[in-house]
């Protein structure tokens, strides 16, 4: 029996009128070997296309990687009855009673339109590798479809032979139901700087706006030019989902399985003293509430439902340690035992992948240690109360597989796609926090955060040890907002803690900063811009500009990570 379409794991969604497929099989087109410094490229053409889908365009992976591990969505045009769109009765099941009224309604009168995919017109020649003086052997030739009036391509094509391709090698989509892409890395360029002959170049593509309530959908394809300035807009673009319809995003029940699989083990440093907690704990023991103004401060109940809820930060409140030096002592050290992670589950690319956001509280954020060559000037610069981190899990809705983790650092981060990331004990996945800071990484190590050639930045320690937090066992969903869309009767209540979006630590005046500011002024001058410059651009909770916020005041919340 056929998968049904629009559910989790399925490999196949929904996109209003265009049903999409991830398709993971591919046919070698051309590839170029470099040196070290520049590896290459390897170009496919999707292969294995299921009856009645088809390609809108080539992919393209670096020779860093030893094997093709990218996939790409292929389309069908989905079925249109006596002139109205077709729906799916497990769609249909998931649409409010307003919803299926208007359905009804529409599907009683004829709606003209045109075909959601349509073949190109022709193709544009774009490079050819024919007099590149680095070619090695086979020419390829780089091509991009010239859609149909209100249509738009999706991505490039590649051959061996200076023919053009046939129409349906790489299909466009009505401009309706496609959004605007951007670049979003290098992936491979011919090197050549000479002004008269610009280098060609290869790209990764992305939705330009992403977020929970973004509609962009990745295609898959890459893009190509022959000139260092790129094109602004984009040739091509990314499919949208037009109605949002997120029916593909898991069910609570599959939200706890995917935990339960791929929930990564959090090791701390060996040396490291102030461990995580529950939010719960630091109430429980003695945390309080101030606002500005009123002398005495505020006890706060176990749940955060005494706090002032709800609005922006005013300035105007913020949580801060007990008065009394022991219990401060105690609260500042965290309580790994009973600490957890706190799950926000929400859509990522149109409804195409889940985000699963592990947040991670801290009761107070260590100092910096600032290296400069063989020096290292541990400061009191850095340290705050309250101190929310995180990462950030992709699952792909197609197949239900942990695609790429974000690790964030302080002031941004980096994506790791799973098949790099490390694993202990069969296939769990292991995640390291940094010394002190608790910016995360994927692997053990003394990270640098400023210039690693001059050796000069703040240190990043992270490695293995007895200490470590299990996130498949010790956690908790505490946001999942679009169950409600996907007619779930499974609705995650938020903690009340969670609304609180005031400072969870007071501003503070470092005045190790003057302290800092001695040892800069006898440095080279190359070497003193560069501090100053990465202590300018750390975040206001690291450099005292403000107390630090919560889970949903960050911009991430709805969101895309910075990377």
């Amino acid at each position: 029996m056929e998968s049904p379409m629009g559910v989790f794991g399925t490999r196949r969604i929904l996109l209003g009128e265009i049903e999409v497929l991830q398709l993971f099989t591919f046919e070698e087109v051309w590839s170029w070997n470099g040196g070290k410094d520049n590896p290459g490229a390897t170009f496919y053409k999707p292969f294995g296309i299921p009856s009645g889908y088809f390609s809108l365009g080539h992919y393209c992976q670096s020779n860093r990687e030893n094997h093709c591990r990218g996939w790409m969505l292929v389309v069908k045009e989905r079925e249109v009855s006596n002139g109205f769109l077709a729906m799916p009765n497990e769609a249909l099941g998931m649409c409010s009673e307003s919803e299926r009224r208007d359905v009804n309604h529409n599907s009683a009168k004829k709606i003209e339109r045109n075909p959601s995919i349509a073949k190109p017109l022709n193709y544009t020649l774009v490079w050819s590798s024919k007099h590149w003086k680095g070619n090695k052997g086979t020419v390829a030739y780089f091509w991009l479809p010239q859609a149909p009036e209100k249509y738009r391509a999706c991505g490039f094509v590649v051959t061996n032979t200076p023919h053009e391709p046939s129409l349906e090698e790489a299909m466009c989509v009505r401009s309706d139901l496609t959004d605007t892409c951007e670049i979003e890395s290098l992936i491979w360029t011919t090197g050549n700087t000479n002004p008269l002959s610009y280098p060609f170049s290869a790209w990764n593509l992305r939705p330009k706006l992403r977020g929970a309530k973004a509609p962009g959908v990745c295609v898959g394809t890459f893009y190509c030019n022959n000139d260092l300035k790129s094109t602004n807009p984009l040739p091509v673009a990314c499919l949208k989902n037009v109605n949002f319809d997120l029916s593909a995003m898991p069910k609570l029940s599959q939200m706890h399985a995917i935990v339960k699989k791929y929930g990564p083990i959090v090791f701390y440093h060996p040396e490291e003293t102030y461990f995580p907690s529950s939010v719960s704990w630091v109430f429980e023991n003695g945390e309080l509430l101030y606002k500005r103004g009123v002398e005495a401060p505020q006890p706060i109940m176990i749940d955060g439902s005494n706090l002032p809820l709800g609005g922006s930060n005013d300035n105007e409140y913020w949580l801060d340690l007990p008065k009394e030096d022991e219990a401060a002592k105690r609260l500042k050290q965290g309580d790994l035992q009973g600490a957890m992670a706190y799950l926000h589950f929400k859509p990522a690319l149109g409804g195409t992948f889940t985000d699963i956001v592990a947040w991670l509280f801290y009761p107070l954020n260590g100092s910096i240690t600032v290296k400069v060559g063989a020096l290292n000037l541990p400061l009191k610069y850095g340290e705050h109360v309250g101190d929310w981190e995180h990462f950030t899990l992709r699952i792909s809705n197609f197949t239900g597989e942990l695609w790429k983790i974000y690790f964030s650092q302080h002031s941004g981060g980096q994506w790791i796609n799973a098949a790099d990331l490390e694993r202990i004990e069969g296939n769990r996945i292991v995640v390291y926090a940094s010394k002190g800071g608790h910016a995360t990484f994927p692997h053990a190590g003394n990270f640098l955060e400023g210039d690693r050639k001059l050796g000069v930045g703040i240190r990043n320690d992270a490695a293995r040890s007895k200490y470590f937090l299990d996130i498949s066992r010790k956690y908790q969903i505490v946001a999942a907002e679009y169950l409600e869309a996907i007619g779930s009767n499974e609705i995650i209540t938020e903690p009340p803690w969670l609304q609180y979006m005031r400072e969870w630590g007071p501003k503070i005046v470092y005045n190790s900063r003057t302290e800092l500011n001695r040892v800069i002024r006898l440095l080279p001058s190359k070497l003193r811009s560069t501090i100053e410059n990465l202590l300018n651009n750390m975040p206001k909770e690291l450099s005292g500009g403000q107390g630090p916020t919560g889970p949903k005041a960050k911009d991430n919340w709805d969101g895309d990570e910075r990377g």
